[in-house]
């Protein structure tokens, strides 16, 4: 028993211990503090599905622009969303109807892998230091040799060979904190191998795994589509539309004459005709005056 108060009361020993745990309690809390912000995530895009992105968007924009945990990362990814654009055309009818721009967008589409954007960096060791958690293993190991060493050249300063008794004292002081120095390497490495156990089985429960299922979710939601596919579309729409254009032009003169024909033969020729009917009324009511007046300058003149 005083030997182990002894062994627990050693100062390397002690900054060992202080480490791992304070490592361990690091580790749970970052970790944890990560597991929650991919579960409300996921919580929240379950709540969506593809069809819904077109109407929904907004409220999907403003929750993830005041969300801080990836404000950051949709910002960037939101620029290379392609969002399906549709025209308003006019009928025979008057009666508007509507047409999609391309044939294969339609829906919300980026034109780059959400996993570039939703990686395990941007929303997961970027949340915490990472590099030091990486690190503890390394600090821990170094604490053993370190220690040890140090241990030893103190042990060895304190021995004094003025006479017999000290001699023997100082030797056995020497053996004690031989044990002690072999102890703080045994509780350097056993703490180094059991943070790197415990880390891992951690970190994959904690964070990769619902980062895998953020990550499906997003990618499930948003298609992705090239951004040369989708200009060759636009492309090939633009195509279709210049050579219905070429065909309207190549018809309008010919539709013009119709028309100008039609308009002729249906509002100017009655007009003429009424016209001339006019006149020769009126002609035939002067030449029936002018008899009547026994007078010729009617005549005469037509």
């Amino acid at each position: 028993m005083r030997m182990l108060i002894h062994i627990f009361t050693d100062i390397p020993i002690l900054i060992v211990l202080f480490t791992f745990i304070s490592s361990l309690i690091f580790c749970v809390v970052k970790y944890k503090f990560v597991n929650k912000n991919l579960m409300i995530l996921f919580a929240f895009f379950s709540n969506f599905k593809k069809t819904d992105l077109n109407f929904r968007f907004k409220e999907i924009d403003e929750w993830m622009m005041m969300n801080p945990y990836v404000s950051n990362t949709w910002m960037e990814f939101k620029n290379t969303l392609v969002f399906s654009e549709s025209v308003a055309l006019k009928g025979a009818n008057n009666n508007l109807t509507y047409k999609e721009v391309s044939t294969t967008v339609q829906n919300i589409q980026t034109t780059v892998d959400p996993l570039y954007f939703f990686n395990e960096e941007a929303l997961v060791t970027s949340k915490f230091n990472y590099k030091f958690m990486q690190s503890v293993s390394t600090i821990l190991t170094g604490f053993g040799p370190l220690f040890t060493f140090l241990n030893i050249a103190i042990a060895f300063g304190k021995i004094d060979f003025s006479s017999q008794e000290r001699t023997i004292a100082s030797v056995a002081q020497l053996m004690s904190s031989m044990q002690i120095a072999a102890l703080v390497s045994v509780f350097a490495v056993g703490s180094s191998l059991i943070f790197i156990i415990y880390e891992k089985i951690t970190y994959n429960l904690l964070c990769r795994q619902p980062l895998g299922k953020v990550q499906d979710l997003i990618a499930k939601l948003f298609d992705n589509i090239s951004s040369e596919k989708f200009l060759f579309e636009l492309l090939r729409e633009t195509k279709i539309q210049n050579n219905a254009m070429q065909h309207i032009i190549a018809s309008l003169p010919n539709d013009f004459k119709i028309a100008l024909n039609s308009g002729i033969a249906g509002n100017l020729v009655p007009y003429l005709e009424n016209l001339i009917f006019g006149m020769n009324l009126m002609n035939k009511q002067m030449k029936e005056v002018a008899k009547a007046s026994k007078s010729d300058a009617v005549d005469e003149l037509f």
